[in-house]
């Protein structure tokens, strides 16, 4: 559908960019926007300009943080497991686990997984944040690497890459258990069915 204005199209064009949302959805997004207040709509904008400006990557587990609270608070925290790292696809994995309550150890986020289709090798991911983070003092805290990356064909495939990179180093790797359904996303997976795989990981 053409709009009589053009400021209307564009701003369907760019919530239609964003990840999960169609055109459809994406037109409704922009009509309520429109029938907002002007005050919401600032407030609004605010939120995302603040959020591009203050959220960074995180020193140590590059999950994302305010960039005057790096590292961020569970890397700093005293209560977690400082023994185990958690290498997960994306910061919403580091959510999903968090929801469970079960798993009290450290992240590293890896932003992505190997993809040769795609073009993604192991260099565009936060490999090596991951190994400088392993050599660092103060690193021989961490006895236990648990990998929980997406059960698809790419994450099996950096599975497979991170295990042979970081045995060598003499450290246990393991990986969540298979009852997450092939084909699925951590991020849209239970809480109890995240645990009962944190609990049946096995080694890789």
């Amino acid at each position: 559908m053409r709009y009589t204005s053009q400021a209307i199209e564009t701003l369907i064009e760019e919530f239609a960019k964003l990840p999960g949302i169609g055109k459809k959805t994406a037109q409704r997004l922009a009509l309520h926007v429109l029938r907002e207040k002007k005050e919401d709509v600032e407030l609004l904008a605010k939120a995302l300009m603040d959020a591009k400006e203050i959220v960074v990557y995180c020193s140590e587990c590059q999950n994302m943080t305010d960039k005057h609270h790096n590292p961020c608070s569970i890397c700093t925290s005293q209560k977690r497991n400082r023994s185990m790292l958690c290498i997960v696809e994306s910061p919403s994995d580091v959510i999903a686990f968090e929801k469970t309550n079960q798993y009290t150890g450290l992240y590293h986020v890896l932003h992505g997984v190997i993809s040769p289709l795609d073009g993604i090798g192991p260099d565009d991911l936060k490999l090596k944040e991951l190994l400088a983070r392993l050599s660092a003092a103060g690193s021989q805290s961490i006895k236990e690497i648990i990998l929980a990356l997406n059960p698809t064909v790419e994450g099996e495939t950096t599975v497979l890459y991170l295990s042979k990179l970081l045995k060598p180093l003499g450290l246990k790797v393991s990986r969540i258990a298979r009852g997450i359904p092939i084909g699925s996303e951590l991020e849209y997976t239970d809480e109890a069915t995240l645990t009962r795989a944190l609990e049946g990981r096995s080694d890789v």
